[in-house]
């Protein structure tokens, strides 16, 4: 069972192909035996949350909230840290906006 702001990894499909990868990506919520998440980046060109080595991160990267979807346990091989409380809420401010947005 994963929690909100946990960082696994979970094997996922890239947008612009078929191509299946071994991911970290942080928990939005898990419900039913659905996880939702959103994918993380070492790209630091790409917009998002930056995620820092010093915070657990293997490398210096970014939490990519356009970029969400949904896994099951069984496509995730393990948690490897939590988000602190700070970076859950700024994770969790940025998608209101986002869904906020929607209203307009």
């Amino acid at each position: 069972m994963f929690s909100s702001g946990d960082i696994v990894l979970a094997k996922m499909q890239f947008t612009d192909s078929f191509e299946i990868k071994t991911r970290p990506a942080v928990v939005l919520f898990e419900e039913l035996g659905n996880i939702v998440v959103a994918g993380i980046t070492s790209n630091l060109r790409m917009k998002g949350i930056p995620l820092s080595t010093s915070e657990g991160a293997v490398k210096d990267s970014v939490i990519k909230l356009n970029y969400i979807f949904t896994v099951t346990d069984e496509i995730v091989s393990k948690k490897l840290f939590e988000l602190s409380k700070e970076k859950r809420r700024m994770v969790f401010e940025d998608l209101l906006k986002r869904i906020d947005h929607l209203k307009n």
